[in-house]
């Protein structure tokens, strides 16, 4: 019998670490290290502190997408609404609520687990987690967030998630966490959102 197809997590033992470069927000790091079979090696990568995202999807299975410029690549993106990990300690769940609060005004009764994957692991570390949010409600006025910078000009769309799969699979939207939040909704939904685990525990360290 096989084994279950998996990652085997197994980082390699570290002789040398230098940041060569700290952000606002990650570092860039030079590490050696020993790889069991081939010898000593030397990589660059930025040291990230993760993300979480969240697929707000309301009664009528319709996506809340926002779009926001993003200068790096000199577009304004559709996206899901997503943050950084950056307060110390903070649950993974806990951030995606208020992310979810910031930047979209809105709240959730239910929450699950979506996905988790590397978003570039030849070159950083960042792992981001989605989580599918449902029983959506207003946060009320007096307590919005009031949104600063690229957030400021943030337009809200609501999209069926048919429509959605449809822009994903015709490269309308690029943005790779939409991809993997849509598809695997999608997913999701043709087994009847059987596969889902409940969101929440405690934040979890990138492998």
């Amino acid at each position: 019998m096989s084994e279950p197809l998996a990652d085997r997590i197994d980082p390699a033992r570290v002789s040398c670490r230098v940041t060569r470069f700290t952000g606002r927000v990650w570092d860039v790091v030079t590490e050696t290290f020993d790889l069991p079979g081939v010898g000593e090696l030397t990589r660059d990568f930025v040291d990230h502190p993760g993300a979480v995202a969240v697929l707000a999807l309301d009664d009528d299975e319709r996506v809340l997408l926002i779009q926001q410029y993003r200068h790096p690549v000199g577009a304004y993106e559709w996206e899901i609404p997503a943050g950084l990990l950056d307060l110390d300690g903070e649950p993974e769940l806990e951030c995606a609520r208020r992310e979810l609060a910031e930047e979209a005004d809105l709240q959730a009764a239910h929450w699950h687990h979506l996905s988790r994957y590397a978003s570039s692991p030849g070159g950083m570390n960042e792992h981001l987690t989605v989580f599918l949010a449902r029983g959506l409600s207003p946060v009320p006025e007096e307590q919005r967030h009031t949104r600063t910078g690229e957030e400021a000009i943030l337009v809200h769309r609501w999209v069926p998630l048919e429509d959605l799969v449809e822009a994903v699979l015709t490269d309308q939207v690029t943005n790779a966490t939409v991809k993997i939040a849509t598809l695997t909704a999608h997913a999701q939904r043709l087994r009847g959102w059987d596969g889902l685990s409940a969101g929440g525990g405690a934040r979890k360290d990138a492998p």
